[in-house]
Order: structure tokens, then sequence, then C-alpha cells
């Protein structure tokens, strides 16, 4: 019986004996070639095997090996499935011996779903080093914060030294000015000994343009379909399987190799597959199969602006099986409220009832009228668990998109800001926070390249001007390939230790606190779940229940004081914090510990009340 597609070895792998595998998906080529670079300079035939497979098996050089694959004779190129790229995207590949690293980690089994506090970082806007090893001291600080899993941007090779990741061009290889293979295993083995998971954000969407030479070996591209960030990828058409192979085998290779806890898919909408198991589905399937094999439990999370349940419906009741999606509805609810902005995709949003039905339900847009798209979008999810969806008020997505890359603190009051928090933190789902948020971080996020094609450094800047068009932004966009507008991006850690930052990084530790030891906000259960808006007065009262206490919350997203004169509380409440007090940096006044059913209160204007009913 014939091998399928996908179950072809590909990449370099050095075996235990010493001897190094060479396998490449070539089907185009009449002739490849292992052209060895160093520690020998020669060129070696490959064998062709089925379905365009190429393979070589060499013993004469034991150890690291630096090479291209000649293709016909006449091109020599880096390896598509290299693990290491050490002299940029246009150059040899290099072998990696995995087997070599000695991990600390053996009895690290993950964290629940359910139980994770995410923290998304950008490795080279972190730290003022901007490598891996450079974020493992900061990890002890995450975790007091009440971190649990940190999501790391894309580390895929890609041109030059700064970038947002999403111009990966080798999906195996790890960005050597973050510090390479080695760093990154350090990274992960520092983390799971504090206790954290590491989430990594993967693109199977597309790759960048610089250094792409997949289309050179292998219809890994179509143009039945079209991406916004260029070629779609060929999960459907002639030799798809190939492609399916090597994305799988992608996704594997983190949890195996780096010992990585889960993925986040970048942009799932822009993969498209109209065969009868979507690659999505597939992808599931061979992760499900790696926990049954390790016992290890790995996650797939799905970016996905579709709303369709679908994406997290799993595969025994025929969905494609992602573990979870970020979800956007929560973040434009909340960003809206906030800023007062109704620009493009915020159209859509402005209103008390959209956040409600974020807290309520996950998908705001469940297959109602879209003014923003001019259609019907999206689907229930209010039966979903609160684990299937990742929600935030701030991603890199959501400041580093915006023209100038504003953080939500230079948009709204410091009020505002910690009305946020409590928002976030009273939600039914996983909550994420974007590096620098719990202290509120004053620098932008802004999009950095640093391409070395000038015709491809004049269309990022001419495209970037073009995507802020539907916000009506006026001024020009920060210059993408400078260097002073990637350091521009970098956190300014010592912000977190005064004033108004540091009383900010105290709020979030204090609310991350009550998430995980009051059983009414670990739950997330949608059905224990009670929550009200009142549009006139921009008020949301909410409460989590639980039968060792309720936690009530409201929540003034308007600009005046409101006075309640009834709480909707059946017990006395013990207060759990009051944004507005001078303790949290606000002017009002104190309100009392205790709070009775027939007592009276008033909240200043864009502030919270958390209350916990005595049992």
């Amino acid at each position: 019986m014939t091998c399928k597609p996908h179950d072809k070895e590909i990449g370099a792998r050095i075996l235990p004996d010493g001897s190094t595998e060479f396998n490449v998906w070539a089907p185009k080529a009449k002739k490849v070639e292992l052209e060895l670079i160093n520690p020998a300079k020669k060129n070696l035939p490959m064998n062709k095997g089925e379905f365009g497979y190429w393979s070589l098996r060499i013993s004469e050089h034991p150890g690291e090996i630096e090479y291209y694959y000649r293709l016909n004779g006449e091109v020599s190129r880096p390896d598509p499935a290299s693990h290491c790229q050490p002299f940029g995207v246009h150059k040899q590949s290099k072998t990696v011996n995995h087997e070599g690293y000695r991990w600390n980690d053996v009895d690290w089994k993950n964290i629940p779903l359910e139980e994770m506090t995410i923290y998304e970082l950008h490795v080279g806007a972190f730290t003022s080093e901007g490598t891996f090893e450079a974020v493992i001291p900061r990890l002890d600080d995450l975790k007091e914060l009440g971190i649990n899993t940190i999501s790391i941007m894309p580390v895929s090779q890609f041109p030059g030294k700064r970038n947002w990741g999403y111009d990966g061009v080798h999906p195996f290889a790890v960005q050597d000015s973050y510090g390479g293979p080695e760093g990154l295993k350090k990274l992960v083995d520092a983390a799971h000994s504090a206790g954290i998971a590491v989430m990594l954000d993967v693109v199977y969407n597309h790759l960048g343009p610089e250094g792409n030479y997949l289309h050179e070996f292998a219809p890994y591209f179509t143009e039945k379909y079209q991406t916004p960030w260029g070629w779609a990828i060929n999960y459907d058409d002639a030799d798809s399987g190939g492609v399916r192979n090597f994305f799988i085998r992608n996704a594997l290779f983190w949890f195996e190799k780096y010992h990585i806890d889960g993925l986040r898919l970048d942009a799932i909408h822009g993969i498209f597959d109209f065969g009868a198991k979507h690659f999505l589905r597939e992808l599931a399937e061979a992760v499900d199969k790696l926990f049954e094999d390790t016992g290890k439990r790995y996650y797939l999370i799905a970016e996905s602006n579709l709303n369709d349940r679908q994406v997290i419906t799993p595969l025994a009741e025929r969905g494609m099986g992602m573990d979870s999606q970020w979800s956007d509805d929560f973040h434009h609810a909340v960003h809206t409220l906030l800023t007062g902005e109704r620009d493009g995709y915020y159209e859509d949003f402005g209103k008390i009832e959209h956040l409600v039905k974020a807290f309520k339900e996950g998908y705001v847009y469940d297959w109602r009228y879209s003014p923003y798209r001019k259609r019907m979008h999206g689907s229930y999810g209010g039966d979903l668990p609160g684990e299937n969806f990742v929600i935030s008020t701030q991603t890199h997505d959501q400041v580093g998109n915006r023209l100038m890359g504003e953080r939500l603190s230079s948009l709204v009051s410091y009020e505002a800001l910690k009305l946020a928090a409590v928002s976030l933190m009273l939600a039914p789902d996983i909550p994420m926070l974007y590096m620098g948020e719990e202290y509120a971080e004053e620098a932008p996020f802004l999009y950095f390249v640093s391409h070395g094609d000038e015709n491809l450094i004049r269309a990022v800047r001419e495209g970037r001007k073009k995507e802020f068009e539907d916000f009506k932004w006026k001024t020009e966009p920060p210059d993408p390939q400078s260097a002073e507008t990637f350091l521009k991006s970098k956190l300014n850690w010592e912000l977190r230790n005064d004033g108004k930052h540091r009383k900010m990084l105290e709020l979030y530790t204090t609310l991350l606190k009550h998430r995980k030891h009051l059983p009414a906000l670990s739950n997330l259960d949608r059905e224990a779940l009670e929550v009200h808006g009142d549009e006139h007065n921009r008020l949301v009262r909410l409460k989590r229940k639980h039968r060792a206490g309720d936690v009530f919350a409201i929540m003034n997203y308007s600009n005046d004081k409101q006075r309640l004169e009834k709480l909707d509380i059946e017990s006395e409440c013990r207060k759990l914090l009051y944004t507005a007090e001078v303790k949290w940096n606000g002017s009002a006044e104190d309100l009392a510990e205790k709070i009775t059913p027939d007592q009276s209160i008033t909240i200043a204007p864009l502030s919270a009340v958390l209350l916990l009913e005595e049992v």
C-alpha cells in the first residue's frame, strides 16, 4: 500500500548514530542535490521517492551541517523546512541536534485551558536586549502578577533583525537575532520551571515575501484565493497533500522539539480549504493523536474574525476541533464604550448592550446584521464554555494596527483603564493581557520591519498608508523600516515601580488573585452568570454565582456619578474593591467595607465596584 502525502518526513534530522537524514518535498524538480557548505563543500545527488519527496542519508559528516538544496543543477536554495538560518533567510540552512538539549521539564503536563491567564509578548520589544534569554528574568514578575501562560508572537525566521514575525519565511527555523533554537528552548524550559505554560503564535495563512523560495520547490501557493498579506496557501488544490503535511508537521515540531504547550493560529479566516476535511480539522486530529501518544495536553487556539462556532466545535461533533479562539467582540465592545471611536470595524459597536452580550454569549454578532460588513455575520455562542474564548482589552493587533500604535493608556483616562481591567477580569472567559498593559505602559507598539529589498520596503510603506483609509486618520504612519520605530516600541520596565503605574500593577495583581481564589470567578460556566445593562445610564450589573459565595459587580461606563438605590443583592456583601477610591489612585470617597441589601451607594464616573456576598 502506498503512503499518503502527509505521512512523509521533511527537513533534516540528526540521527542517534550521528548520521543525518535529509528530506525535501520538490515535485517540480527533475533533479535535487544536497549542496554541502560546511564542514565540506560538495554536491550529493538525492533519491526521488513517492509524491515528489527526495531523500538522502549521510554519515561521513556527523554533527551540525550547513547546506543548500540545489534544484535542477541551476539554483541553490535554503531548506523549506530548515531548523536554523543563522545567516539570514537567503543563505544556507543549518542542521540542529535537538536531542542534544537536556530538558528539565520531564514532569510538566501543561495547565488546564480553563485555568489559563495569558500574557502576550513580542520577544524583540519585551526587553532592551530583545532575546529569549532576556525574557527569563522577567518570568518571576509575571508569575507574581498572576500570569500562568505566555503567548509569544511569531519567532519563525524573518528578514533582518526586527519584525512583528508575520513575515516569516522559514516556518521551522527560530529567529537567529532572538537567540535561535537554543534560546527558545531555554526560555520554554525556564517557563515550565516557573509553572508557566508557553503558547507560540504560528502563521499558516501566508508566508512573507522576502526570502520566500517555497514556490520553487512545490505548489505551496494558489491563485484561487486572495489574502491581504500575500499568496494564499494551497490547502485544497492539486498536490495540496504535501502542503498539508508541511504545516501539520510544523505544528507537531513545536510541540515535540521545543516543548511548546499550545499554538495560536494566526487569522484562520485566511486559511482557505473547501475540501471534505478542512486543514484545521486534520491538524486537530494530528494533535489529538500526539496527546494520546504522550499523555500531555496540547492546545490549538485560533484567531478568527468569523464568529463561527464550528471553529471551536469538538471533532466528535464534526467541528474543526480548535480548543479556543481569540474573540475580538469583547475588545471592540469595551474599546468603543471607553474611547467613543466608531471608525472602521468599530462601527458595529458602541452600546452597553454589546458589552452585555459579549459577557453573556461570547459572540456579539451571532447572525445579526453588521453595519460595517453590510451583511449578516456570526453564529450563536452562548451555550459554549468560557474556555472557548480568549478575550482582551489590548492585543498586538488592536494596538499595533493603529496608525500611531497607541495603547489604551494613551487614549483614555486612568479611571477608564481601571474600569477596562475590571471588565476583563470579570468575564467568564480566558483573559489575556498585552505586554505592559498590567502597569499602563505608555510606549506605543508600532509596526516595524527590516527588509533588505528596496522595492518591498517601498511597497510596505505605501501599503501601511492605504491600510488606514477606513479610519480617516490624517497623519502619516511612522516609517516601518526605521530602527527608531522599533526602539520606540520597547517596554519601559522601570515605570512599573512608580506612582500610578505601580498602582495599576497592584490592581491587576489583585484582580488576578480574585480570579484564581474566588470560585465564582474561576468557574467559566456561563450558566452561573447574570448580567444586565442600563443603556441610558451606561451601567452594567453583573453577578458571577457560586455556592461558596457570589461575586457582584457594578461597572459605570458613564462620565457621571451614578446613585443606586437597590443593588439586587440578597445578603450582606463584603467590598472587594472600588476602583475610584484613593487606594487605587482615585479621588472618590471610600465605600463602606460592608454593603447591605437595603443600602444605597453612589459610584464615581468610569469606575467599578466589586462585592462578595457573604455565605
